[in-house]
């Protein structure tokens, strides 16, 4: 039976093309409007307060902005009767019981406090820092395993792709303001992770038949790598986007962020393994050369 071999490389410069609307829109997002950062990062306070019957979070947000309380983002966690808001204020022990005297004036039913916590400014530019410096050096590390593991233009494609799937979860955070907190960035060098994975795979297929497929030009050898391994990429990136919609639609409020910032890396660290290191490879033109092994010199005989 004859393997069916798909044109992927036809379609490499509407991708590119794609690619670039992409990271153009996330770039000039993340400079005008920067990310939403959540209160692991900027500081401030957080009160969670539990209701008998669901509450109205119009209503909240007004009883809130009636007490002073402006820049309160008020939201659901994890039911309907469970509200979790956030202010930018100073640490105050009793911002709890404040914020439950304003909710409970007019209410029938009674309100209890569950959650109050505050997180310092300095450790969450700390955080920021560390997680920044950690991402880079990630980058940096991955660049050299894959330079050492198969040849310096996969680490170029193979970064190239890593950080074309970081910007764009970024800028998708960026473009709907989503609060970025400290579950979001785990699951940004998730999908540095699982694109690296896919990316790995590709590559070693693309190596191998570079060496045993005598004829054939280097976009034929591309398409004939990616068709081989596509079974496998689909397969694993279905299961796993199961999971994240799972995790998104019924994991609560706490993990939501960090399960649609993998659902979007999933899906772009998919098609940059197949769009983005292989063009790459094309663009700096791989040639069979490249990933020949080095001849041994012959021992020469200089005895008389």
């Amino acid at each position: 039976m004859t393997e069916k071999i798909l044109n992927f490389m036809g379609l490499r410069k509407v991708a590119t093309v794609f690619s670039a609307v992409l990271l153009l829109i996330s770039i000039g997002s993340l400079a005008v409007n920067g990310l939403k950062m959540g209160l692991d990062f900027t500081g401030g306070s957080l009160v969670e307060v539990g209701y008998e019957q669901p509450a109205d979070l119009n209503r909240v947000r007004g009883q809130l902005e009636a007490a002073g309380y402006d820049d309160a983002v008020v939201q659901t966690f994890g039911s309907p009767t469970d509200i979790l808001i956030r202010l930018g204020q100073d640490h105050d022990p009793k911002l709890g019981d404040k914020v439950v005297a304003a909710l409970q004036e007019g209410e029938t039913q009674e309100l209890t406090l569950r959650r109050n916590e505050f997180v310092g400014a300095q450790v969450g530019e700390e955080l920021r820092e560390q997680g920044g410096l950690g991402m880079l050096l990630a980058l940096f590390m991955i660049m050299v395993y894959v330079a050492f593991r198969f040849q310096f233009k996969f680490s170029v494609g193979a970064v190239s792709a890593l950080a074309h799937d970081v910007l764009i979860v970024l800028g998708f955070f960026s473009v709907f303001q989503l609060d970025f907190d400290l579950t979001v960035l785990a699951a940004v060098l998730a999908v540095i992770g699982y694109s690296l994975n896919d990316t790995i795979v590709v590559s070693d297929r693309i190596r191998e038949n570079f060496r045993k497929v005598r004829k054939g030009s280097t976009i034929e050898i591309m398409n004939i790598s990616l068709s081989q391994t596509l079974g496998r990429t689909l397969v694993t990136s279905l299961t796993t986007l199961l999971v994240l919609v799972a995790l998104a639609v019924f994991g609560g409020e706490m993990i939501h962020g960090f399960a649609v910032a993998l659902l979007v890396g999933v899906l772009i660290g998919t098609y940059s393994s197949i769009y983005v290191a292989a063009n790459v490879l094309i663009m700096m033109n791989l040639t069979k050369e490249d990933l020949m092994p080095p001849e041994k010199e012959e021992e020469v005989d200089d005895r008389p």
